[in-house]
């Protein structure tokens, strides 16, 4: 799944080419690009028309389009949502679920979506800018309203994993497991040491570190292990090259030399080195 990198990347792009357009026509085709907005595509489609993007915004893994009026367009990209900015005239994608038109005559925006996990959905905006479906979710350490502090004390306070903390997008927003285990290898934590037995030092150099490794990716266009994972140019990001942890099982730490190992953790693999990182005395459940 794309994580806060990956979604800022695209998040960008549209910032760049869509916002302050105005849509002339929008297209939506099948249901599952729109089961989350009940009454169907064709509503959806009919309440996307003669609207004018004002904002692209992210909440951690969360996108959307805010558009003038009182609602937002979420984009759910799952596993291989794509939003692309092509010429009206261009070639249709194969897997092509939804197209928008805008009234300068300019580039569509596309919504491309080859396993159809992802989709569209309209939400009211709330006052501070947030949609509602995305209230629930936690700040991510990029934004102002993002607090260290708080995130870490409550942290300390539960008996739980703190890659499992970490993946808890109501704690805190935007890590995924590959950014989890990247800023585990960097803080040498293995991922299943308790949080309440972590230090507030330690717990606070992890995150500190989770912010340090997301913004290295996004300088590199995020992380791509599937060429699906593409910003709305179509080009992919790279800084799989630079994970020190994640998909690294075999090879050698870049820190030790120690031979990294992959281990399960809530249904996910985990990478990590046996020596840097080594497993707490007591196993957590996962």
């Amino acid at each position: 799944m794309p994580e806060l990198p990956e979604v800022e990347v695209v998040r960008r792009g549209l910032a760049d080419h869509v916002v302050g357009r105005h849509v002339s026509r929008a297209r939506v085709t099948g249901v599952r690009v729109a089961r989350r907005h009940v009454a169907g595509p064709d509503d959806l489609a009919a309440r996307l028309h003669d609207v004018t993007v004002t904002a692209a915004a992210r909440r951690g893994k969360y996108l959307w389009l805010a558009l003038d009026g009182e609602d937002a367009l979420i984009v759910h990209l799952g596993m291989s949502g794509q939003m692309l900015v092509e010429p009206a005239d261009a070639p249709l994608e194969k897997h092509c679920h939804a197209r928008f038109d805008f009234a300068d005559g300019g580039p569509q925006l596309r919504f491309v979506d080859q396993r159809t996990f992802g989709g569209l959905q309209l939400s009211p905006l709330r006052p501070d800018g947030i949609p509602e479906v995305v209230a629930h979710i936690a700040p991510d350490p990029f934004e102002p309203a993002y607090d260290q502090a708080a995130v870490v004390r409550r942290m300390k306070q539960r008996d739980s994993a703190v890659k499992r903390a970490l993946l808890d997008q109501t704690l805190v927003s935007g890590i995924g497991n590959i950014y989890a285990d990247e800023a585990l290898w960097r803080a040498q934590v293995h991922g299943e040491r308790l949080c309440s037995s972590l230090t507030k030092p330690t717990l606070s150099r992890i995150l500190e570190h989770a912010r340090a490794v997301m913004a290295e990716a996004l300088g590199q266009g995020g992380t791509s292990f599937d060429s699906l994972y593409v910003n709305v140019n179509g080009a992919s990001g790279y800084f799989d090259r630079s994970l020190h942890a994640y998909g690294r099982a075999g090879t050698p730490c870049d820190r030790c030399g120690a031979t990294m190992r992959r281990e399960q953790f809530m249904n996910r693999s985990s990478f990590s080195c046996p020596v840097c990182q080594p497993r707490p005395r007591r196993r957590v459940a996962s």
